[in-house]
């Protein structure tokens, strides 16, 4: 079970969730509470361990600035949260290892979903990063095939359920895991139980070879 940790702002927050097993750290660079700079990404991800993902959460943004940001912030793959097209994930895909597509759930791009050449589609709410949670059975005309990761109000006490109920190949949590009146800081009981709960409730590797959740992780890069 692939668990990425969304909504970083400092190493301290990073550096505990890849210690407490996260996959992946997400950084977001669009308008948010948890907004954060490319300086201060620049300056956490020479901190972390070459095998956690690092991830830059865009949203409607260009895919010039996308692209800036992603060699000038130092992270490994892009998170497009947005109504992004096709043609600016192509434009994207070239600078980033790991390309992340988000789709609302029920919304009808996911009929287009395979023209984005994306290694992995996240589905959230209808209205993303609003931390609530949505009926998942809408997520049943996900396409079959491929790496599907989940996100919307999952906290450490829905996501056993919520994996059990829609097997996607990972999880995303951001306000779920966070200290309470503080969107920016990350709960280190709340992430640990987090990742424990996904994977006690997928037992299963969630890649079937190599030593990563993506492919290129093989590659050492």
């Amino acid at each position: 079970m692939f668990v990425k940790i969304c909504g970083i702002t400092s190493a301290e927050d990073a550096l505990m969730a890849a210690a407490l097993g996260a996959d992946a750290v997400g950084f977001v660079f669009a308008p948010s509470p948890r907004q954060v700079t490319v300086g201060t990404v620049r300056d956490i991800t020479r901190r972390l361990p070459p095998n956690l993902v690092t991830v830059g959460v865009f949203r409607d943004q260009e895919p010039r600035f996308v692209i800036d940001t992603l060699l000038g912030a130092g992270l490994r793959a892009a998170q497009l949260h947005g109504h992004e097209t096709a043609d600016d994930a192509a434009a994207i895909r070239p600078y980033c290892q790991a390309l992340i597509v988000a789709l609302s759930a029920g919304e009808s791009r996911w009929e287009a979903v395979a023209d984005y050449g994306a290694d992995a589609v996240l589905v959230d709410g209808p209205s993303p990063g609003s931390g609530r949670v949505f009926d998942w059975s809408v997520v049943e005309g996900a396409p079959a095939s491929g790496r599907l990761i989940l996100a919307g109000g999952l906290t450490p006490d829905n996501v056993g359920e919520a994996v059990r109920s829609v097997h996607p190949w990972g999880v995303d949590t951001s306000s779920g895991v966070q200290v309470d009146g503080d969107p920016t800081r990350k709960d280190p009981r709340r992430v640990q139980a987090f990742i424990r709960a996904a994977r006690a409730a997928a037992p299963e590797p969630h890649h079937a070879s190599g030593h990563g959740p993506f492919d290129w992780a093989e590659d050492g890069l």
